[in-house]
């Protein structure tokens, strides 16, 4: 099996980076009113603050989801789950990502999730994923 895409960081993302391989999750939020910005902003969009990194919850819950059963990305194996995950930290503010350990049929709108960071096959990179909540399996 070949390996995934790796990521591309710009100066935007390099924050985003830096935090997963220290193993934490980072995202962008203004110093100023304290808005989560997601994708990061040069500055904030609601009050053109200043912004920088910093770490989240990790908590959320599932706000959409998608079972990929074709292979179409190099370096997965089917079926596995991605999902558009609805983090605590602020109304509105989601993390595109995978959902491990879980059966794609036990997969659903609302179940609750955690981040870890985990190494991206292939690279030296790493990346954020989430698994379901103990009690949720």
């Amino acid at each position: 099996m070949s390996n995934p895409p790796q990521p591309l960081p710009d100066p935007d993302t390099a924050g985003f980076w830096t935090a997963t391989a220290e193993g934490t999750v980072r995202l962008c939020r203004c110093t100023a009113c304290r808005t989560w910005l997601h994708p990061p902003l040069e500055r904030c969009r609601h009050c053109a603050g200043e912004v920088a990194w910093e770490p989240i919850l990790g908590t959320g819950s599932v706000h959409s989801f998608i079972v990929v059963r074709h292979a179409a990305v190099p370096g997965f194996t089917v079926p596995y789950v991605v999902a558009l995950v609805a983090l605590d930290d602020q109304p509105g503010l989601r993390l595109p990502s995978r959902i491990i350990d879980l059966a794609p049929e036990d997969a659903a709108i609302g179940m609750r999730v955690r981040a870890e960071v985990v190494a991206h096959p292939g690279g030296e990179f790493h990346v954020p994923v989430f698994r379901p909540e103990p009690d949720m399996v």
